[in-house]
């Protein structure tokens, strides 16, 4: 008995990997990620075909999560007034764009319907504890509601601030609503939590736990969203921790003006779809009087797996192939999809200034290595990589032709561009690019320029650790 059962689990065995294997190659992600994926199963048949259930099912095709987001779509629809939708979904000011960036605008609109708005003022934040300042000055001045959705909200010294300051306002009567992650937080005792919701915070998980679909713990809210009411909102790359306010090098955008009515609209998607409710009309949280004395053009735009398109990642590629003059990126991550990595060489073998700037030592053990196995390939086709010491960079931005910025949470990474729920700021302005592009010229004086020759004379061990993670690259 115990022979054939043993016989019946490996035939079983056998035809899940060669099931799990046929998906793969059937799927339409790139080729890259379908290799190391049945590069793991081939060396660890049983444990590779667990996390690849968990991790590897590609979930971003109609139908899938849209259930999740079909919930919101008709409670706002039902709530909200045509003065909103127009906001969000006109297209009035996307003539004020410049003609040769009309069409982006379009493509990253594609799947959210959010559009270009204008009214805006912006401050570039490039210091965790600016931030902090900011943002404590304005909770205390929320008189109606407060929007909180971080990936991280950690329980250190700055966190425990803004945690007591967000009870404290929801026991003056300003309503406070609170979406963690529930993944990435997962070390976080539900006590923390609970203490929140004793003094009257709102509270919903983004991930849900008892999901019988394991495959969701893959898909991260890796967003930072606070809006305050209707009138300032935050987005960028910085957490709620104290490496973001005191020891990282990080971007992150405060906002007053059009763009906050974006971010209230991600907000409330992600607040229905996870199980948060709201009575009444959706207007009250769409204020009509967010005047600025400044005309800067933002559009917000949200990805996740919900859409269909991978737009972040069709934003940046299409940016590189258009890009002219120059380019400069900052990110901590880059393991870059196969049509990013060919646009960024394409755009630096056509004469365009590319620049790179990461790290010079990652914070994650096994992200230091699939960076730099990136490196040849980008050094050759003239892209320039600049690593930055002191302070850890953990600076998600984009500046291109002294007209675009791009400042969000995506990184240049598969998990960024593919599978996390993300949301990045576009900035069509020559004012802002100019700041932007300052900023990062400013960084390369902490940056150590890495060239072909340095590159290609680094120790055998070295090659090897970074050509076998590049192996697994798009699985991290």
């Amino acid at each position: 008995m115990s022979g054939f059962l043993s016989i019946a689990i490996s035939v079983i065995s056998g035809f899940l990997i060669i099931g799990a294997i046929l998906v793969i190659l059937n799927d339409n992600q790139d080729s890259g990620r379908k290799i190391a994926w049945i590069l793991t199963i081939g060396i660890l048949p049983v444990v590779g075909l667990l996390l690849y259930i968990v991790f590897g099912l590609n979930f971003r095709k109609p139908g899938i999560f849209q259930k999740r987001n079909r919930r919101f779509l008709e409670t706002f629809d039902s709530r909200t007034g045509s003065s909103t939708k127009e906001l969000l979904f006109g297209d009035s000011q996307e003539q004020n764009i410049r003609p040769e960036y009309r069409n982006l605008s379009r493509l990253l609109k594609k799947d959210s319907g959010l559009t270009v708005c204008d009214n805006n003022e912006i401050e570039i934040i490039t210091s965790g504890g600016r931030k902090l300042e900011a943002l404590v000055n304005d909770l205390l001045n929320a008189k109606h509601h407060i929007h909180f959705e971080y990936f991280y909200f950690l329980k250190d010294d700055g966190s425990k601030k803004i945690k007591k300051l967000l009870m404290q306002k929801a026991r003056e009567g300003v309503k406070v609503r609170f979406i963690h992650e529930n993944i990435a937080n997962i070390t976080i005792w539900p006590s923390y939590y609970n203490e929140m919701k004793e003094a009257g915070v709102e509270i919903v998980k983004f991930t849900n736990p008892n999901s019988f679909i394991l495959s969701k713990f893959n898909y991260r809210d890796h967003r930072k969203i606070v809006v305050i009411d209707g009138k300032i909102g935050y987005t960028g790359g910085m957490n709620i921790g104290d490496d973001y306010f005191f020891r990282w090098r990080d971007t992150h955008t405060r906002f007053t003006g059009n763009a906050v009515a974006a971010l209230q609209y991600c907000f409330l998607n992600s607040w229905i779809t996870s199980g948060g409710t709201i009575d009444g009309d959706f207007d009250v949280f769409f204020p009509q009087d967010r005047v600025t004395h400044d005309r800067k053009l933002v559009q917000i735009i949200p990805d996740e797996p919900d859409r269909q398109f991978p737009i972040l990642h069709m934003g940046v590629v299409w940016t590189a192939h258009h890009a002219a003059d120059y380019l400069y990126i900052q990110t901590p991550y880059f393991v870059p999809p196969e049509p990013l990595m060919q646009a960024l060489k394409s755009a630096a073998i056509k004469g365009c200034d590319v620049k790179l700037m990461l790290p010079a030592k990652a914070d994650l053990c096994f992200m230091g290595p699939a960076n730099k196995s990136y490196y040849k390939e980008c050094l050759e086709s003239g892209i320039r990589i600049f690593e930055k010491g002191g302070n850890f960079i953990h600076a998600k931005t984009l500046v291109c032709d002294d007209y675009l910025s791009v400042i969000g949470s995506a990184n240049m990474d598969y998990r960024s561009l593919e599978l996390n729920y993300e949301i990045n700021s576009y900035i069509y302005n020559e004012e802002i690019a100019k700041e932007n592009k300052a900023i990062f010229l400013r960084d390369l004086a902490q940056c150590k320029e890495i060239t072909i020759g340095q590159w290609n004379i680094r120790p055998w061990h070295q090659k090897l650790i970074q050509s076998v993670v590049r192996l697994f690259a798009p699985l991290l």
